[in-house]
């Protein structure tokens, strides 16, 4: 496996033909690099990365893979990469991923979220070499009644802001294409629903931990929105293996799709102010962080996962705390900010991460 040594976890995606939406985007750009380590044909459909500077760009991920630009919005162009390319597992993780980018472009969030979601399902409807879906959505799709207890995947759909309404709509258009077209029969098709995700090269704007990174990298101080705010909090590899495992275990046992809940323990689960705390301490160099409430759009105050289901049926259980996901975090950014390896620190992360599941 190139750069990362042997990870036996990911063996079984070894010659696997997948196809990837989003690739380009933070999330894509690791689970893009996982991919290519573990030996699978990978093909990648998105836009051009969304983000200057992109992990994308900053791991050289486009010669080692297929990368084909293209926006789910484009049936044609997107039924034609499946019918070249014949996949057997898909990956949707392309999306209008930001909640005050939503209030901008409600409907471009909508058409992007939702009928790129039904233009993909409709691929995947005419592709007969699909063995398992996976659409990647978020822990905002549920009903939020601001309470303690975590969310189950049996609670009310019905997200507030665009972004979180267009991604529960995008869960019932998966529910309804299982149910219509492939129950019984066909791919096994599933939802992830993950929260707040950090990690090294998240260059976007309005998430906590790039804005820690953005301000303690020139040394100014960290603007925090909203400190009170409750989010289920974990490392980007957390759900990426989580969604290779939903895949893999489908893909052999069809039984077992269905919606999932990926989530930390709910020790990690923390508030805004919690994770700048955590920063500043991992960061050191005197960093330090403000409170600026700036009375934006609404976005949930509380939101709690419940991840028993996939712990249950899946064996899947959280390998970094919010401690470790932290210090992970600060440590891709420094060996990036000062000119270092970020691809040899990238691939360490991943091995190590993979290591520890066991």
């Amino acid at each position: 496996m190139e750069g990362m040594g042997k990870m036996t976890d990911l063996d079984f995606y070894r010659g696997k033909r997948v196809l990837l939406t989003g690739h380009t985007g933070f999330k894509g750009a690791w689970l893009s690099r996982i991919l290519t380590g573990a030996g699978a044909e990978l093909t990648g459909y998105s836009l051009e990365a969304p983000t200057d500077p992109a992990l994308f760009d900053v791991l050289d991920l486009k010669d080692r893979m297929r990368s084909v630009t293209g926006d789910v919005r484009d049936f044609d162009h997107l039924l034609a990469v499946f019918q070249e390319t014949e996949p057997e597992i898909v990956l949707h993780l392309a999306a209008q991923p930001i909640v005050r980018t939503s209030y901008e472009i409600p409907r471009e969030t909508f058409d992007i979220n939702v009928m790129g979601t039904v233009n993909l399902l409709e691929a995947v409807r005419r592709t007969p070499s699909v063995k398992s879906v996976v659409n990647v959505t978020t822990d905002k799709v549920y009903l939020n009644r601001e309470q303690r207890e975590g969310y189950v995947e049996d609670d009310m759909l019905d997200g507030y802001d665009p972004y979180s309404n267009s991604k529960s709509c995008s869960d019932l258009v998966t529910h309804s294409y299982r149910n219509s077209f492939f129950n019984g029969v066909g791919p096994a098709v599933s939802t992830a629903r993950a929260g707040n995700v950090i990690g090294g090269g998240d260059f976007a704007r309005d998430r906590i931990i790039p804005d820690c990174v953005r301000a303690a990298s020139k040394g100014e101080p960290i603007i925090i929105r909203n400190p009170d705010s409750v989010r289920p909090f974990q490392h980007v590899l957390e759900p990426l293996a989580a969604y290779l495992t939903i895949a893999e275990k489908t893909y052999c046992d069809k039984s077992l799709e269905g919606a999932y809940n990926v989530g930390p323990d709910e020790r990690d689960v923390a508030t805004a102010g919690r994770i700048a705390d955590m920063f500043c301490r991992a960061w050191g160099d005197g960093a330090r962080w403000e409170n600026h409430s700036d009375g934006g759009p609404h976005e949930a105050g509380l939101l709690t996962l419940n991840s028993g289901k996939i712990r249950r049926v899946m064996g899947v259980t959280p390998v970094w705390d919010i401690e470790e996901a932290v210090r992970r975090t600060v440590e891709w950014s420094k060996v990036y900010f000062g000119g270092g390896d970020v691809l040899a620190c990238t691939d360490r992360q991943i091995r190590e991460f993979f290591q520890a599941m066991h």
